[in-house]
């Protein structure tokens, strides 16, 4: 899960306002602008270190991403002209969005790919796999940047650690009652991060789609007790991973009827901001640009897929129709892969990474691909959807920095400044990764979840298991279809299946019950205060976790 971490701020006036508010004229800090360009290198080199050394270690990827903002707070009260610029949110947000990207790009989209091969004893293929997924990393975030804003990703919606960054960075900037309310997050999700309480769940559960929340809290109850009350494992009965199939395919479905219906909209009239018909045309490009992204995506995974195929040798051992299919395949299940994994980021701040890209191989294992294909099919998988999902978080927190208008010369700017840092994160990361990645094999360092991913090719998969997963994705597939698209409610309570975490499913009760608690007391008022505390919330567990799993590291 990614999180968020926070620093210290300056207190003002109660009433004090952000200090930077985007003029019609501002121009947004440049990316590669050499103090910028500088302090991302050396940032994303750090979070890139960290993300695989904990990966290795600990199984978990910590969160980095207001370390890099903090730093770039310290960097702005230094007095010196050259760090001057440091003190605009958004050269903040910039080092923000670098960090994040490289610690998770390094970490998930990359090593973990790696070691799949290795660890089931094909070395020969380490390196045309790092090849592979680098390239899949690179395309996975520059779709999030296509698709964010569209009718399948909208910037309104909560993706709840994209506001927790952005608010931490707002009262850095702008102290007041919004700083002291998120220092009091803070505190909370400290302490209760002390006790190894999932504060995170509390904190998104503040801010989430109320539907999504109560179906992702559900679904962590139900993993939780199921075994205990009624004596069923379901996750040996792949429970979650059928349920997650069927509300997967009918999430892509969705995604695809959005596109098909928006497209014959007006959009090319210049309507009045904010009328309806606004909205509409506003909605019309943004189905147009997602239409366009899927289709270069799915053509730059399918080159990936072949690319892969050829340069591991994996071709020599199909037949040419095996050979079609499993590149048709991979290409399908990196698609589908991505979406769940973005959709469950943008509604729960989770990400299912490992989980949804077992899913993916535990098909191709039904398929019948031979064992070599099946290491490159869970690389490819699991290559992609995390830096997709990060990649959201930091373009929602950029989209509330620049003042959460869409569409505007500063958004676009910005956005696109974003992404520029973001690439020389994942540009880093590849780098960290091709340099580093020996001395961890030689000390037999590799994700954790790789061993499930090669027991799993080694074991094949039984006839109980298949007609398993068949059976349960009716149901996955019923409860996505009557949430819809806009709560994903079959998505998210197959993403909390797939976690055994009980005491996140009472910690996203907490926060419900707090949340409609809030409402009725505070009205109009409670839902900003609550991004603000919520934001704290995060950051705190987020910092605390990134500290203490830190600590845990070096000591191994």
């Amino acid at each position: 899960m990614n999180h968020e971490a926070t620093g210290a701020m300056p207190l003002q006036a109660d009433n004090a306002a952000p200090a930077q508010q985007p003029s019609p004229h501002e121009l947004h800090p440049k990316a590669l602008a050499p103090a910028n360009l500088v302090l991302t290198v050396v940032l994303s080199v750090f979070g890139a270190i960290v993300g695989i050394q904990m990966l290795a270690s600990l199984g978990i990827t910590p969160s980095t991403s207001l370390i890099g903002a903090l730093a770039a707070m310290t960097l702005a009260r230094v007095p010196l002209a050259m760090f001057r610029g440091f003190r605009s949110v958004h050269a903040q947000n910039l080092a923000q969005t670098s960090i994040s990207s490289a610690t998770f790009g390094a970490a998930n989209s990359l090593f973990l790919p790696i070691g799949i091969p290795f660890l089931f004893g094909l070395p020969d293929m380490v390196v045309p796999m790092l090849v592979g997924v680098s390239l899949a990393m690179l395309l996975d975030a520059w779709l999030l940047y296509r698709m964010f804003d569209t009718p399948a990703f909208p910037a309104k919606n909560p993706w709840p650690l994209g506001i927790a960054a952005a608010e931490a960075i707002k009262a850095g900037d702008g102290g007041g009652k919004q700083a002291w309310l998120l220092l009091g997050g803070l505190a909370t999700g400290v302490a209760g991060a002390v006790f190894k309480l999932p504060m995170s769940a509390f904190g998104v559960a503040l801010i989430g789609g109320l539907g999504a929340m109560i179906a992702f809290g559900v679904g962590l109850l139900v993993r939780g007790y199921s075994a205990p009350l009624f004596g069923l494992d379901i996750g040996a009965l792949y429970v979650p991973h059928g349920m997650m199939i069927g509300a997967g395919i009918v999430a892509l479905v969705q995604v695809g009827r959005v596109v098909l219906k928006k497209r014959g909209a007006t959009s090319g009239r210049q309507d009045t901001p904010g009328t309806p018909a606004a909205l509409a045309a506003q909605e019309a490009r943004g189905a147009t640009a997602l239409g366009r992204s899927l289709r270069l995506g799915s053509v730059g995974y399918l080159a990936i897929m072949v690319l892969l195929a050829v340069g591991t040798g994996v071709y020599t051992g199909m037949s040419p129709g095996m050979l079609v299919c499993f590149v048709v395949y991979g290409t399908f299940a990196a698609f589908v892969h991505e979406l769940i994994v973005g959709i469950a980021a943008m509604h729960s701040g989770w990400f299912p990474a490992f989980a949804v890209a077992l899913i993916s191989l535990l098909i191709g294992i039904l398929i019948g691909f031979p064992s070599e294909a099946l290491v490159v099919l869970a690389g490819f998988s699991a290559a992609t959807g995390p830096a997709f999902a990060d990649m959201g978080y930091d373009l929602k927190a950029g989209h509330i920095l620049r003042g959460e208008t869409s569409g505007t010369p500063f958004e676009t700017e910005g956005r696109r400044e974003q992404m520029i840092a973001g690439m020389v994160g994942f540009a880093v990361a590849i780098v960290v990764v091709a340099c580093t990645y020996r001395m961890f094999f030689a000390n037999h360092q590799t994700a954790p979840i790789n061993a499930a991913y090669v027991a799993a090719i080694k074991a094949g998969i039984s006839g109980d298991t298949a007609r398993n997963l068949a059976l349960w994705a009716l149901p996955g597939a019923l409860l996505q279809i009557v949430g819809g698209a806009r709560q994903q409610l079959g998505v998210l309570f197959a993403t909390g299946l797939l976690i055994a975490s009980p005491m996140a499913g009472w910690m996203v009760a907490a926060g419900i019950g707090c949340r409609l608690v809030a409402h009725r007391v505070l009205g109009a008022a409670a839902r900003e205060r609550l991004e603000v505390f919520a934001g704290g919330v995060i950051a705190g567990d987020a910092l605390y976790s990134f500290f203490s799993g830190a600590v845990k590291s070096l000591r191994k």
